[in-house]
């Protein structure tokens, strides 16, 4: 079953954005405008994650954290408060981390990704099409039959398909997978997407863009 976050923030383009992330990212979500609203959605529960704003009608951020705390419901501020010391104060709160406005898709999903694991509440088993992929245990299969991979080459599978129809650049499937900043050749990225192409059958699904990298198509 999909984690459902609560987005909770009053411009409503950027919930939409927001919104249109986490469906990327394979989560479901809902949106709430204002402060007191956002403290009865989530003491209501059913939610695993709340993305916070800190400018908010009603109630501010900071106090929306204080009713929310005990609930034992991860929160992520998404604000356009720069200042350190906002950023501390959130931390103080209770928070788990504090994003700052604007940012991109890939960072939000990666780092709700490390909060959910760190609460036991990412999704282990992942499917896309007739590929089954068990993230605890490292199988994978494909129509019921295992898929040998290596341990990048799973771990690069795993990244495709937690961020279905989006770009991703060599740097960036880099960085993720071999954890290490890019300094020149990308020949490893590239002969490690091959072989997962290759061995799971996923041509025209497991898409080169041209000079940037590539991309997942969804199901």
């Amino acid at each position: 079953m999909s984690c459902k976050i609560l987005i909770v923030e009053d411009d409503s383009n950027i919930a939409k954005y927001i919104q249109t992330c986490l469906t990327m990212g394979g989560y479901d979500s809902e949106i709430c405008s204002d402060g007191l609203s956002a403290v009865e959605r989530a003491c209501g529960g059913g939610f695993d994650l709340i993305l916070l704003d800190v400018m908010l009608p009603g109630l501010d951020g900071f106090q929306v954290m204080e009713s929310v705390k005990g609930s034992g419901v991860p929160v992520i501020y998404l604000t356009a408060v720069q200042d350190v010391a906002h950023k501390v104060q959130g931390l103080k709160s209770g928070a788990e981390d504090y994003i700052v406005k604007p940012f991109e898709a890939l960072e939000l999903l990666a780092r709700i990704e490390l909060v959910m694991k760190r609460h036991h509440k990412a999704e282990t088993v992942l499917a896309y099409g007739d590929i089954t992929l068990d993230a605890e245990r490292h199988t994978v299969e494909k129509g019921g039959q295992a898929v040998a991979l290596s341990p990048k080459e799973f771990d690069v599978l795993v990244f495709f398909i937690r961020h279905q129809d989006i770009v991703i650049s060599r740097e960036r499937l880099l960085s993720a997978v071999w954890d290490y900043a890019f300094e020149g050749e990308t020949r490893t990225v590239d002969t490690h997407v091959q072989q997962v192409r290759r061995k799971l059958g996923l041509q025209g699904r497991l898409v080169t863009v041209p000079t940037y990298g590539y991309k997942l198509l969804k199901m």
